[in-house]
């Protein structure tokens, strides 16, 4: 590391994002496999992109597809997942984007260092607290199935820890909300914390 110098851009963070009339902020969906955090996150994508403004969504499947395509499953593979998924998402954020990441995430450790790079009040955990039951009901990729079958190890709120979060900014239950008052949510909180502002 000691040839490596950090080069100085000319364009800055808070430019970028005035320039788009928004602030940048990430919005950490973490929670079990089936909890709608790729659903959610997608339909608040939709939303915020109808109302113009600058997005951009990680999903956790769709990153082990190409970044993280060489790591497994392991604790010390997850735990790498993340760190990377964290400074992807910084880059985007330091473009002046509203970013979207949905992970399941289970290790308060590795969420708590991704909050740690961003400043205050631009990570925005957001907890999809749905039951293991209704999850395991849903199980739209056959997971649960083949985890109860033990052809899938380690496999987060079966043989594998969820480690629930303690203080998420927000928390939502897609057993008693639908999609639409989960984004409803979402965006009244964007509001209220001026990350985005009404449009006429």
């Amino acid at each position: 590391m000691s040839n490596i110098v950090w080069h100085d851009h000319k364009i800055t963070r808070a430019e970028r994002s005035a320039n788009k009339n928004q602030k940048p902020c990430l919005l950490w969906f973490t929670g079990l496999s089936g909890s709608g955090k790729s659903t959610i996150a997608n339909a608040l994508d939709v939303a915020l992109h109808e109302r113009g403004y600058h997005t951009f969504l990680l999903d956790g499947d769709n990153v082990r597809h190409g970044l993280c395509s060489d790591l497994g499953f392991s604790d010390d593979d997850r735990e790498e997942n993340i760190r990377r998924v964290g400074e992807v998402c910084k880059l985007f954020a330091d473009a002046g984007l509203i970013v979207m990441s949905a992970f399941i995430s289970p290790f308060t450790s590795d969420r708590r260092m991704v909050r740690k790079l961003f400043p205050a009040g631009e990570f925005i955990e957001v907890f999809m607290d749905a039951p293991l039951e209704t999850c395991e009901s849903r199980d739209p990729k056959g997971l649960y199935k083949k985890a109860r079958a033990g052809e899938i190890k380690h496999f987060t709120g079966i043989d594998s820890p969820y480690e629930v979060p303690s203080h998420p900014e927000l928390r939502l239950d897609t057993s008693k909300n639908t999609v639409e008052e989960c984004v409803d949510s979402l965006i009244a909180y964007l509001l209220d914390r001026g990350m985005i502002a009404l449009k006429s």
